[in-house]
């Protein structure tokens, strides 16, 4: 499993307009082959900053993803939105015994 977090810094009058984009778009992410996970969250400080959170079977299936028709419609919707560049990162979960 690879988890994917992604922080957005918007635009503070881009952050409604950013919801009703993920509200319409969340659904297919979460039917997209190998998505375990969705989540949305938003920075406990500043409004303008969100957070995604997604699981995935592998990091291969997250870049089927990243490579589809959905996201790159997606995400040129949302860039110009951004007051920052995206933050992303990629972990592996561990057990530690």
């Amino acid at each position: 499993m690879l988890i994917r977090i992604v922080r957005l810094t918007l635009q503070p009058d881009a952050v409604h307009s950013f919801y009703r984009i993920f509200a319409v778009t969340a659904p297919k992410i979460r039917q997209t082959h190998g998505c375990r996970k969705l989540e949305l969250w938003t920075d406990a400080e500043f409004s303008n900053v969100i957070t995604t959170y997604s699981e995935w079977d592998s990091e291969s299936h997250l870049d089927t993803y990243r490579n589809s028709t959905l996201f790159r419609d997606a995400w040129a919707t949302v860039k110009p939105m951004f007051a920052a560049p995206a933050l992303a990162h990629s972990y592996l979960p561990q057990k530690v015994t």
